[in-house]
């Protein structure tokens, strides 16, 4: 089993530097998926209310047999409950379905601005610090204006900001505010997805040098790049695969080489924060 280091957060907590990401998996299936990545060495595990999967997820916690206080579990709060009172009930919710009786980090999960609510939200997510409900509260898919605005709004700066963020979206400028702020910037679709350049020229030379498959050589950059990635597979030795990135270091080279192979239209889908919606 990997042990996996840890960052320390602005609020003082801290969280794996490697999480498992939980979407799309649902049911029975799923669950084992999930157990499987905690004995792998999976501490982190996140979801969020739109994946459907929070019941498996707490299910998942609690068959691991490892002890709550050894994992943190994150989810988000979907646009449709954006309004103060709604967005506390929706972290009840979360915690109703998880079966616990605090989360460990709670997140908006788009900023929705048409909405225009995301600052309540973020506002109720301060009251449920407060209450206990949650211990640590960020945000995903946050642009700098809008992070601004939360801040400015409650004197909060989010723990992580988690966005779309693989070698051909590697988000340089946000990676810039997030280090100014003291945001840990977490990445979702780490590896690129169906685009994941696995045979471009950097990866490739990189995980050959290393003796390791260019999904380690991606998630060595995130974690060099002091991103925090959330890999997803319900594969076993995959799920070990992707932790143990920990045992190599790309040279500045290296680093730069993956990092070029960044384009403006790097997004998986139309996913900018500033126009996509997701209720």
């Amino acid at each position: 089993m990997t042990t996996v280091p840890t960052h320390t957060l602005n609020d003082g907590t801290t969280i794996p530097a490697i999480g498992f990401g939980t979407y799309p998996l649902t049911g029975e299936d799923g669950i084992r998926a999930m157990v499987s990545a905690v004995e792998a060495g999976y501490r982190l595990l996140d979801t969020a209310v739109n994946y459907g999967n929070e019941t498996e997820v707490g299910e998942a916690m609690r068959r691991s047999g490892v002890a709550r206080e050894d994992l943190v579990v994150q989810s988000k709060v979907p646009g449709r409950d954006h309004a103060f009172d709604k967005a506390v009930a929706s972290v009840e919710g979360t915690l109703e379905r998880l079966g616990i009786e605090q989360l460990d980090v709670a997140l908006i999960h788009w900023p929705n601005p048409s909405v225009g609510l995301y600052v309540d939200a973020y506002r109720a997510l301060v009251e449920c610090r407060e209450r206990g409900l949650v211990r640590s509260v960020g945000v995903s898919n946050f642009t700098e204006e809008h992070l601004t605005e939360i801040i400015d709004a409650t004197g909060v700066v989010p723990v992580v900001n988690q966005v779309e963020l693989h070698p051909l979206f590697p988000q340089e400028q946000l990676r810039a505010v997030h280090e100014r702020l003291g945001v840990r910037t977490e990445s979702w679709s780490p590896l690129g997805k169906r685009n994941a350049p696995f045979g471009a020229d950097p990866v490739a030379a990189a995980a050959e040098a290393h003796g390791v498959s260019p999904a380690q050589a991606i998630l060595r950059w995130q974690v060099q790049l002091g991103a925090l990635p959330l890999p997803k597979s319900a594969d076993p030795e995959r799920q070990r695969a992707n932790l143990d990135v920990f045992g190599f270091e790309l040279d500045d080279a290296e680093m730069a080489a993956i990092s070029s192979l960044g384009r403006e239209d790097g997004r998986l889908f139309g996913g900018d924060p500033d126009v996509h919606e997701e209720m």
